[in-house]
């Protein structure tokens, strides 16, 4: 029996650049040495997609992710028929965006039904999801939502830096005031159990501070890391956790990136995510980490700008997709257990 993972591979929001880079993606050797892809989308956006990029590809509609038949050269597509054939690309779409929480649903349905064990999504636009009538502020809550789970974390991924978020999509206000030792202790459990289940087994993980230089004993702040972080520290330190904080984030972001720590966790969206894109933003990868099965995507938007043209470059879909199978288990065996 193939022991590599399934992977149901969502198109994303088929105005954008999802479309292309995930019909050239699925047919790497580099992915298909490592899992087997299913695409769940809109068939004729695919052909489009693929006639753009140039990819010589046999697609082979199946009704459900259970029925592909994982042959070389082939690629498996759950074909939900939702866009017109004449959507244009580059244009924001309330078809689009709806059609694009419609590929989630039925990857959610099949992670929880134990068919894929692991879902790897191409981007969506969240003006066009809202105006599609689902009103999330993006993948990670969505997902959360669809699997019945209360509580996720977002995770971004390159070679060479690893973060957590303790908040993610809140304005920064609402994010300070959102963080309180137990979500500090859930998140730091979060990102150690996904970095041990990919093979690291004793994570360094340094804590970010939310003030500058973490509040430098009261002069910035107050006392928002004794508060709100240290105590979330202590009590994954003391069930042996290898975490570290709260510390200066410029600092601790400049250690990790030459190798002292292995993750690091950031209070709220921007913290994190600069650091990251500052190092390209086509070697990052969006990891959501909590929920029942592994979900991985690209660090990137829809690029309306260039979506249609070919350009779009496939290098993060690719990593999305290995980091995926990476992270999940081998078909048939169990998930690991979630924090939640």
């Amino acid at each position: 029996m193939n022991a590599t993972p399934i992977v149901a591979v969502t198109m994303g929001d088929g105005a954008g650049v999802g479309p292309e880079i995930v019909v050239e993606a699925v047919m790497s050797p580099d992915v298909r040495a490592v899992c087997r892809p299913v695409v769940i989308g809109d068939l004729g956006r695919l052909r489009q997609a693929a006639a753009i990029r140039g990819v010589d590809v046999t697609f082979n509609v199946v009704e459900d992710v259970a029925e592909a038949g994982h042959q070389d050269g082939v690629v498996d597509v759950v074909d939900l028929g939702l866009l017109p054939e004449d959507l244009p690309w580059g244009k924001l779409s309330p078809v689009a965006g709806d059609a694009a929480f419609q590929y989630i649903r039925v990857a959610c349905r099949a992670a929880t039904a134990g068919t894929v064990q692991a879902i790897c999504t191409a981007p969506l636009n969240k003006e066009a999801l809202h105006a599609g009538g689902h009103v999330f502020p993006g993948h990670t809550e969505m997902l959360a939502e669809l699997m019945g789970v209360d509580e996720v974390s977002m995770m971004l991924s390159t070679a060479k830096l690893k973060v957590v978020h303790v908040t993610t999509h809140l304005g920064l206000i609402d994010a300070v005031a959102r963080i309180e030792p137990g979500l500090v202790e859930r998140t730091i459990r979060r990102g150690n159990e996904a970095l041990v289940r990919a093979g690291n087994p004793h994570p360094r993980i340094g804590v970010a501070a939310i003030n500058p230089h973490a509040g430098e004993n009261g002069l910035f702040g107050y006392g928002e890391e004794a508060e709100k972080i240290a105590p979330g520290v202590e009590a994954a330190r003391a069930d042996g956790i290898d975490a570290v904080g709260p510390l200066p984030a410029d600092t601790l972001f400049f250690l990790a990136g030459r190798g002292d720590y292995d993750l690091v966790v950031a209070m709220y969206h921007d913290q994190g995510h600069g650091p990251v894109k500052v190092l390209g933003i086509e070697a990052g990868v969006n990891i959501t980490v909590g929920l029942p099965v592994i979900r991985t995507s690209v660090d990137h938007g829809t690029a309306f700008d260039i979506a249609g043209t070919g350009k779009a470059d496939v290098a993060s879909m690719i990593e999305a997709l290995r980091q995926a199978a990476e992270l999940a288990p081998t078909s048939g065996a169990p998930s690991p257990a979630r924090v939640a």
